[in-house]
Formats: C-alpha cells, sequence, structure tokens
C-alpha cells in the first residue's frame, strides 16, 4: 500500500481552539438550534428529511450514470409505484437505502 502524501499524520500540527474558529462554532451552534426551533412549524417534518435525500439520492446515483431530473422526480409516486423513468426509480431505490 503506498502512502498517502496529502493527509497530515495526527494529531493535526495546527491549533483549532482559536478565537476565528470558536467564533464561526458559536454561530454555527446557534443557526442549528434556530433549524431545529423552527423545525416545530412543519406540520410533517419528515418532508424536509424526505427532499434532502431525494437529493441527495441524485446526485449520488449520477456518479455511477444514473440520471434523472428533479421534474421527473416529483412526477413519480413511490408509495403508487409509478416511475416517470428508470433512473427515477433507482433514485427512489437509493433514497430508501438512505433511510435504512
Amino acid at each position: 500500500m503506498s502512502k498517502n502524501t496529502y493527509l497530515p499524520t495526527l494529531p493535526f500540527p495546527y491549533d483549532f481552539d482559536t478565537v476565528a474558529i470558536l467564533k464561526m462554532l458559536a454561530k454555527a451552534h446557534k443557526a442549528l438550534a434556530e433549524l431545529k426551533g423552527s423545525e416545530d412549524i412543519l406540520p410533517n417534518k419528515t418532508i424536509l428529511v424526505s427532499a434532502l435525500s431525494l437529493q441527495e439520492a441524485k446526485d449520488s446515483s449520477e456518479i455511477e450514470n444514473i440520471i434523472t431530473t428533479h421534474d421527473e422526480l416529483y412526477r413519480s409516486n413511490y408509495a403508487a409505484g409509478y416511475f416517470t423513468s428508470t433512473a427515477a426509480k433507482e433514485v427512489f431505490a437509493y433514497k430508501n437505502a438512505l433511510f435504512k
């Protein structure tokens, strides 16, 4: 096995406890807290996760040369077993695998 010259050895020779990083961490924490608080206004919380996982499945499937469009995906109906293309069917199968 060849040695990977792109990754530094652990521990990293960098101090991550800087004021700038800690300030960014605080901002990220606040944004995540706001997002978590806003989930209560959604009547069905799985809608957001479902849409994000469908996007991930679509993008990841392109690596395997399974190409579809958002339009094809949203016109398909997984529950009814109706798919606008075989690529859309594959993307939905990938999305379901993500949930499992």
